[in-house]
């Protein structure tokens, strides 16, 4: 699959391909891209047929469980993939496999702390979310027992970040598709039996959990092959010297994962919380059909980032902003026809393939539409300001997008219902996004000047 698009493109745009970067970068999101669209081929069928299973209301409640946990896990998470990223590859390039590993295991030691931070916080809050976000407080224990999941991520994060390092992109890819595929399975079987809340939960919590172990031992694997067997015992006193820009890096990242739970990726419990889990079940089906168009764009920064961090360590600017041109380019060259497809067909597709009565879902697919376009034509924003050595600014901008989200909330909810959460999320994204890329236009229109002049 992967290798036939590849061709075309090769056909249809071969001054687009003739930059060795843009082909590495095509060549290892594709991979990714390849089990992405399977797994979203088998995500739109799980989702489906869960939706159809459940309705509106119990499909809102699948969505506070689930939500809930992913929420709590990123509270306590330090983004220890972009950390990775941005120093073991600055070590390697350097040359220095030593301090590669070394921050590697911190990484690895850190996120285990906050895991397990995550999986305690889970267990005393479930009652708290079943109150309030599911309304239904005979499942806190379910709260807990999917909540489990986060035991099994204990180093995700980190291994994630380490097999992008070693561009091992066709072994993510092959995880993450048998991830789906378990998932897949195990709900269709609840499905044709007639199952109910719990079966879907426990299919989900079956995948995330073959994923998470998968991406670790496959990480591992990698470490000692690449560093040899003895890696763990790198000693951390060697990055003494980067201890304050390590900790700078990776309190930035967690800010900013943290404004973005509020802002953005805790949506379905603030709509739960707000308006009950009815309406949650329609915000929630808005939001992965609009996640279609993320599709091909979604694995994108993964594969731009370990190259932008290894350019602008060779201060090669004009690769960098060749990358980030061209980039613009191919996502737009997706993202703007799907966009029109969905808004065009998307009344007909929520009746047909769902249920009619998750039409209300509509006007906030359209609405969703846009700023998903937005961010997909500047996918790179938050990757090259990393690169850039810039984590503090995204979580700056976040936060300024946060309290306008939040205060557009609490405002306009009681009046307009749930189509705010829609608007806001847009909203949301397309001042941040806008405010990201352009600081990153102006870094790199001033960083050759200033090396010029020193």
């Amino acid at each position: 699959m992967f290798n036939t698009a590849f061709k075309l493109l090769q056909k249809f745009f071969p001054r687009f391909l003739e930059n060795e970067l843009i082909r590495r970068i095509i060549k290892n999101s594709g991979y990714l891209f390849s089990a992405t669209g399977v797994s979203a081929v088998m995500s739109f069928f799980q989702g489906v047929m869960a939706a159809r299973l459940l309705g509106p209301a119990t499909f809102g409640v699948l969505g506070a469980v689930t939500t809930f946990t992913s929420t709590v896990n990123r509270f306590a998470s330090f983004r220890m993939d972009e950390l990775v990223v941005r120093y073991v590859g600055h070590y390697q390039e350097r040359g220095d496999p030593q301090r590669a590993a070394a921050v590697f295991k911190a990484a690895s030691l850190l996120e285990m702390s906050g895991s397990i931070l995550a999986f305690v916080l889970i267990w005393l809050l479930a009652p708290v979310g079943a109150n309030y976000f599911a309304h239904d407080a005979s499942l806190a224990l379910w709260f807990k027992i999917y909540g489990s999941i986060v035991l099994a991520n204990l180093i995700s994060e980190s291994a994630t970040g380490l097999l992008q390092i070693f561009d091992r992109f066709r072994t993510m890819a092959l995880i993450t598709a048998a991830q789906s595929a378990l998932t897949l399975v195990l709900i269709a079987i609840a499905y044709f039996n007639r199952g109910g809340l719990i079966a879907i939960i426990v299919a989900y919590m079956s995948g995330k959990v073959l994923g998470a172990l998968s991406l670790t031992v496959a990480a591992l694997r990698n470490a000692g092959n690449f560093w040899g067997a003895g890696w763990w015992r790198a000693p951390l006193r060697s990055l003494a010297g980067e201890r304050r820009s390590l900790l700078t890096f990776a309190v930035s990242t967690n800010l900013s994962g943290t404004i973005s739970l509020v802002a953005k990726d805790s949506e379905v419990l603030w709509v739960a919380a707000f308006l009950g889990p009815t309406q949650a079940g329609y915000y929630k089906l808005a939001l992965a059909l609009s996640n279609l168009l993320q599709l091909p764009v979604s694995p994108l920064p993964k594969a731009t980032f370990p190259e932008l961090a290894r350019e602008i360590a060779r201060r090669s600017w004009d690769n960098v902003r060749y990358v980030l041109r061209q980039g613009s380019r191919l996502s737009a060259l997706y993202s703007i026809p799907t966009t029109l497809f969905l808004v065009i067909f998307g009344r007909w597709i929520i009746a047909t393939v769902y249920r009619p009565d998750f039409l209300p879902v509509y006007p906030a697919l359209v609405i969703l539409l846009t700023g998903f376009t937005f961010v997909n034509i500047f996918y790179w924003n938050r990757v090259a300001l990393l690169s850039l050595g810039r984590p503090v600014f995204p979580t700056l901008v976040n936060f300024a997008g946060m309290a306008l989200k939040i205060a557009a909330i609490f405002l306009l909810v009681p009046q307009f219902g749930y189509l705010v959460f829609a608007f806001s999320l847009a909203g949301y994204y397309i001042f941040t996004v806008g405010i990201a890329a352009a600081k990153v236009f102006f870094d790199l229109h001033t960083r050759p000047l200033e090396a010029g002049v020193a």
